[in-house]
């Protein structure tokens, strides 16, 4: 297995993904405490520093170019506004395709303000978070030229990665879209979204967290019994190739639809800082390697991987080739051992 692993990880340099979904950018604002406003019963905070980070579905193609693909492009909203422009600086810096951004004058620039403080002799904490952001659905004529976007690139990619944060974007017709365009290029089609699971039929793959799966199924994932039937509901209902589950400190199960279950445990319980974002880099590394001709287990295991590591840091975050061959070169094989998979029968009771 880890042989198999690091082989999987040093194809990713050859990998072209495409991302299409809902961008934003989230605006780390740091300072430390200074004293108690004399106006009024609210912190100051003296400034310290501020980062530009990308989020939603940026985040997402922001960790498969860290992960050294060999081309990330994005399809995706903007508004036209001061944010945009950090969002198109923050899109170049982090080595992404952008000539897929439509800006739309007529919706913000999806932003996600993060104030944070420091105090002496402790540690960092968020302080409050301001949203700028709009759900309306975006139209038609915005929606036309993403289409357009995405027809010209779907040729010169391996997959196509959908992001959907509830943000007016990823509508009935896209989705349609982005099916029928994977189908004609034999592109992978993988899915992360917060919403209905059911309209991303034929999808290579989709990966809803616990929370999410429970939304979609009606019922609570309380024991492995549950898992094993919410799983497959969920296979039978959405009509995608493979559903994963990630379950925080249960790790992730993989359900695919020759009825093989595989059980991940979690590979990091123990310095788990920010869960930020590291559903991004499940999917986002989950993609790439699919691209990259990896089989659906050892994919799988990969997001894991890559999630454990983004997670002892603040912030939505990414990790790196390097560090993933560090890590696996490093891991006790007995973590591996903890692999399970299994055979269950194709049906399961709604």
């Amino acid at each position: 297995m880890k042989s198999a692993l690091l082989q999987a990880v040093s194809r990713f340099a050859k990998g072209r993904v495409l991302v299409v979904g809902d961008l934003a950018i989230d605006e780390m604002v740091y300072g430390n405490t200074a004293r108690l406003s004399r106006e009024a019963p609210v912190l100051i905070l003296q400034h310290r520093h501020t980062d530009i980070i990308l989020g939603a579905a940026g985040n997402a193609a922001h960790n498969i170019a860290k992960l050294g693909a060999k081309r990330v492009s994005i399809v995706g909203v903007s508004g036209k506004d001061y944010y945009c422009s950090l969002l198109l600086d923050a899109l170049q810096r982090d080595g992404l395709d952008a000539t897929g951004l439509v800006q739309d004058e007529d919706r913000p620039t999806t932003t996600k303000t993060r104030i944070s403080g420091t105090a002496n002799q402790s540690v960092t904490q968020q302080v409050v978070r301001i949203d700028r952001e709009s759900h309306q659905t975006v139209s038609a004529s915005v929606e036309n030229k993403l289409l357009d976007h995405i027809t010209a690139m779907a040729t010169q990619v391996d997959a196509l990665l959908l992001s959907d944060y509830d943000l007016g974007v990823v509508t009935p017709t896209m989705i349609d879209h982005c099916r029928t365009q994977a189908r004609k290029h034999g592109l992978v089609f993988s899915v992360d979204s917060q919403q209905d699971l059911t309209r991303f039929q034929g999808a290579t793959v989709v990966t809803p967290n616990q929370p999410e799966a429970e939304r979609n199924l009606g019922f609570e994932l309380t024991t492995m019994a549950d898992v094993l039937r919410g799983g497959q509901a969920l296979l039978e209902r959405t009509g995608v190739e493979n559903v994963l589950i990630t379950r925080g400190s249960e790790g992730m199960a993989l359900f695919e639809q020759d009825g093989a279950v595989t059980h991940v445990p979690v590979f990091n319980r123990s310095e788990v800082f920010d869960v930020t974002g590291a559903g991004d880099t499940v999917i986002g590394t989950l993609t790439l390697a699919l691209a990259t001709g990896t089989p659906m287990m050892e994919a799988a295991v990969l997001g894991n991987l890559a999630a454990s590591l983004v997670v002892k840091r603040f912030g939505a975050s990414t990790t790196s080739v390097p560090e993933l061959e560090q890590t696996l070169e490093a891991l006790d094989e007995s973590v591996l051992a903890g692999i399970r998979r299994e055979t269950q029968a194709s049906s399961a009771t709604p």
